[in-house]
């Protein structure tokens, strides 16, 4: 999905706790029927294990004749991550894929060297109250397999586990914790799990990953005496176990894994670890290169002039 249109998210400037390495307050966008948070990219944390992107949309709920529609747009060196909370998306990609996905649901999308896709609003769910929550995430390929072939993987809710105990729902999406293992396959040491902590509830945060940031769907949370709100990206100080209590009813997500195997450079819907790579991709959009979308051929979203 790249529907935002704005520009990397100013860092916030609330005082940190000891175990937060720093806070990024997300760049808002109101596209006329929801609004989309960007928390990464930002001006500290280009990444945050292997996330180099993440978008939270809604929640929202459309009006008659209203969806999501994002044309068909070209990826590559990198894989998006498509998690619902609420509403239904229909993905189509030039691999030939064309199904809904739902929460609890995981679309993961690995573009390698090249893919093309489109997101969007059924025809039969435009009559007015269709709702729409969720993230959209990428993650950076290993430099050896920013060139692989595409592939796109669809994991259902109900083959994700999740743990319910003492006011925790936890849902691992991706990764392992907390003696939950994801089934859904990553090419990096990675973790992206959901939790639903009641009032009270403390979730430990071990130091299994280099790397880890929550992100508060809703509620707020305390981590080291201090209190946070909704839309926040808390990055955590790396090797110590920490823990995140709810100081009130809250959902939210946490997100990590190995710092990448170096920089990323990322340009559009485009991330290499090369520049040239980028170019030629740009290039290859621009002369209409890449593979068309069945189904959803007649409309694209054209090559940004800067």
């Amino acid at each position: 999905m790249s529907f935002f249109p704005g520009k990397d998210p100013a860092l916030g400037d609330a005082r940190s706790s000891d175990a937060i390495e720093h806070l990024v307050v997300p760049r808002s966008v109101d596209l006329g029927g929801f609004q989309v948070h960007r928390a990464l990219p930002s001006a500290r944390s280009r990444m945050v294990g292997p996330f180099i992107f993440f978008d939270h949309f809604g929640p929202a709920v459309f009006k008659a004749g209203d969806g999501v529609d994002v044309r068909p747009h070209p990826h590559i060196g990198l894989a998006t991550v498509t998690y619902l909370f609420d509403g239904e998306i229909v993905h189509r990609d030039s691999l030939g894929t064309a199904l809904p996905i739902r929460p609890g649901a995981v679309n993961w999308m690995t573009a390698g060297r090249g893919i093309v896709h489109s997101e969007r609003t059924a025809a039969d769910r435009r009559d007015g109250g269709e709702p729409l929550h969720g993230l959209q995430l990428w993650v950076a390929l290993p430099t050896q397999d920013e060139e692989a072939a595409p592939a796109f993987a669809h994991t259902a809710a109900a083959d994700i586990p999740e743990l319910k105990d003492d006011g925790l729902t936890l849902r691992v999406v991706a990764g392992t914790m907390h003696g939950l293992r994801s089934p859904v396959a990553t090419d990096w040491d990675t973790i992206f799990a959901e939790a639903h902590l009641k009032a009270g509830t403390v979730l430990p945060l071990q130091n299994d990953h280099e790397e880890r940031a929550v992100y508060v769907i809703g509620g707020d949370v305390e981590i080291g005496g201090e209190r946070h709100g909704p839309e926040r990206l808390l990055v955590l100080k790396p090797g110590d176990r920490i823990d995140v209590k709810a100081a009130t009813d809250a959902h939210l997500v946490v997100v990590g894994g190995a710092a990448m195997d170096g920089p990323r450079h990322i340009w559009w819907n485009f991330v290499s670890s090369r520049k040239d790579r980028i170019e030629a991709a740009k290039a290859d959009w621009k002369a209409g290169r890449f593979a068309l979308v069945p189904g959803d051929t007649t409309e694209f979203i054209p090559l940004p002039e800067s």
